[in-house]
């Protein structure tokens, strides 16, 4: 059998051209331009061949597919390799090594949104709203969220040292990290009649231990209840919309909607008769914390006490990446049952209070906000 080398030639080189048209076109769609290829092309061999040392090509990819996501330029939006997909899934579980602290981007930079109490960050003296200058020396401008946690997080044990600044002055930190379980939910009863629940974060058990607590003042003569979310940074929505589901009669928590999609609202159920509240949030009361608030607050279920709460009305949610990985992308902002949006804004409390200056939230009756909630519910 005699093989036309010059049709095969030909043959090959259609083929080959073909592949190269089909290339060119997915690029120009990936990118929005004709020069897509080659833009791409070019970079992907000075990255490999011209860079100072080698560079694998599996970080050079992963590089790729954090760079698309960061371009969405939105804070709370990032590819989650495995490590940072285990981190987040045991942070919202309760336990993890740290110093308990939750970060987020305020005027001037990274911020500690919510410092949590009794863990390392709030022994050591860090509050929130402190602005995050450096970690371990490395200086915080322009780092991913995820990236300055990683650098906070590590083994139970060791130290990381943070320089915050605070009211112009700059204080230095240097704070052991430990194995934290979050109690999320503490209770008391302030008076005879007047119960306190306090919810440092809205994690998988919050809402059972929740629940438990609530019932158990209610056994001993609670009729109104003082619920303190400050420096809540809020957490899983679920875990929000079942404490709803407590403290709430029947109606809307919260709505969104996501895009191309129709709008989805949360709801509460009203399991038991609503009693008088009072609820306070701070600066450090963000996402979910603000969802309950908010919700309280347009239903005239309750008055709202303390200084305008941090501004996160966004919606995140993970979607599951291959080889155990993730992508957590913001889906849309959330509006309160009165159709409010508050993303950067924050929701306003009723009564306007705010702690003396360096004064943190106690939960005693000594506690000036507090104080004023107890007032309220006399009332």
């Amino acid at each position: 059998m005699k093989i036309n080398v010059r049709n095969l030639f030909w043959n090959l080189l259609k083929y080959i051209g073909s592949a190269v048209v089909i290339m060119w076109l997915v690029f120009w769609y990936l990118s929005g331009s004709f020069w897509g290829l080659p833009r791409f092309g070019v970079t992907y061999y000075v990255a490999t061949q011209k860079f100072m040392t080698p560079i694998s090509k599996d970080v050079l990819f992963d590089g790729i597919l954090k760079g698309m996501i960061a371009s969405l330029g939105e804070p709370h939006s990032v590819y989650l390799d495995q490590k940072d997909l285990n981190t987040m899934k045991e942070h919202t579980s309760g336990t993890y090594a740290g110093v308990g602290m939750v970060l987020g981007y305020g005027e001037r930079g990274l911020e500690a949104v919510s410092v949590i109490e009794d863990q390392p960050a709030f022994k050591a003296g860090i509050k929130s709203g402190d602005y995050i200058v450096s970690i371990n020396g490395e200086d915080t401008n322009g780092m991913k969220i995820e990236d300055a946690a990683a650098n906070i997080r590590g083994e139970a044990g060791t130290v990381v040292t943070i320089v915050v600044q605070r009211d112009s002055v700059v204080h230095t930190f240097t704070v052991t990290r430990e194995e934290i379980t979050l109690p999320t939910v503490k209770s008391h009863m302030l008076t005879k009649t007047v119960g306190y629940l306090r919810i440092s974060q809205f994690a998988e058990h919050t809402a059972e231990d929740f629940n438990t607590q609530y019932n158990q003042l209610r056994s001993e003569g609670m009729t109104s209840f003082v619920l303190d979310l400050r420096d809540n940074p809020g957490g899983l929505l679920n875990s929000a919309e079942e404490v709803a589901n407590v403290i709430m009669p029947e109606g809307t928590l919260v709505s969104m909607t996501p895009r191309g999609s129709k709008t989805t609202t949360y709801t509460s159920n009203g399991e038991n008769t609503p009693i008088p509240m009072v609820v306070l949030i701070n600066k450090g009361s963000a996402s979910a914390s603000e969802i309950i608030a908010g919700a309280i607050q347009d239903r005239k279920l309750g008055t709202i006490v303390g200084v305008n709460s941090y501004g996160k009305g966004t919606v995140q949610t993970i979607y599951p990446n291959l080889d155990g990985e993730g992508i957590k992308v913001t889906i849309a902002k959330y509006h309160t049952p009165n159709d409010r949006v508050i993303d950067g804004i924050g929701i306003k409390p009723d009564v306007e209070i705010d702690l003396p200056k360096g004064v943190s939230p106690s939960g005693t009756i000594s506690d000036i906000q507090i104080q004023k909630a107890l007032e309220l519910l006399q009332e």
